[in-house]
């Protein structure tokens, strides 16, 4: 029985990872990360593969938070009632669970990364807000910020370092919380496990 998993860019890498650890018949179709600099174009994107894949696999569950799309991501799958989507607001809560509200209460100015925002920080960050071209706008973008979290799922060397940097860059203190697959993992299993008891 194919799942097919719609997922958010940013965490395709991971979900592929599970998919071959818990050896899933399962089909991961992305979502480009960059919507998350434009969230209006989520909703649309999801639909989109809902559409082309719905005939090609058994169940198609939704691995995406609202991410920006303040509920239209939610009011989508409303029409499409046999497909689920994991809870969750965005995957800095999926990764951290619990911890992220305690986080969020420490310093409601933390700038969260992860293992994908680490990777792909010049590109999704720096260049999509145009702060290779325009420096000057650093301060501005963000002066509310207090503190980086880095919620890493590998906590390898070279993203701990490439996190430092980015701290370094924002003139902030940097906090690493290695996660894992964290809350994501929890609840995908147990999506997977109840859709395959139907």
């Amino acid at each position: 029985m194919t799942t097919g998993l719609i997922v958010c860019g940013a965490l395709g890498r991971e979900i592929s990872q599970m998919v071959a650890a818990y050896g899933w018949d399962a089909r991961v179709i992305g979502i480009p990360a960059i919507d998350h600099a434009f969230p209006e174009r989520i909703a649309p994107h999801v639909e989109e593969r809902i559409l082309a894949w719905r005939e090609r696999c058994e169940r198609l569950i939704v691995v995406f938070g609202d991410c920006g799309t303040r509920g239209a991501l939610d009011a989508l799958l409303k029409r499409y009632p046999d497909i689920e989507r994991i809870p969750g607001p965005h995957c800095y809560e999926m990764y951290a669970g619990e911890s992220f509200a305690t986080l969020m209460e420490e310093e409601p100015g933390t700038f969260f990364l992860t293992d994908f925002m680490v990777r792909t920080f010049d590109g999704l960050i720096l260049k999509s807000m145009g702060l290779d071209r325009y420096p000057d706008l650093k301060d501005e973008y963000f002066r509310n910020y207090r503190r980086v979290v880095f919620l890493t799922q590998s906590n390898l060397p070279p993203y701990r370092q490439k996190a430092r940097q980015i701290a370094a860059y924002l003139g902030l203190p940097l906090e690493i919380r290695p996660t894992g697959w964290g809350e994501l993992e929890k609840r995908l299993v147990e999506r997977i496990a109840a859709t395959e008891k139907r």
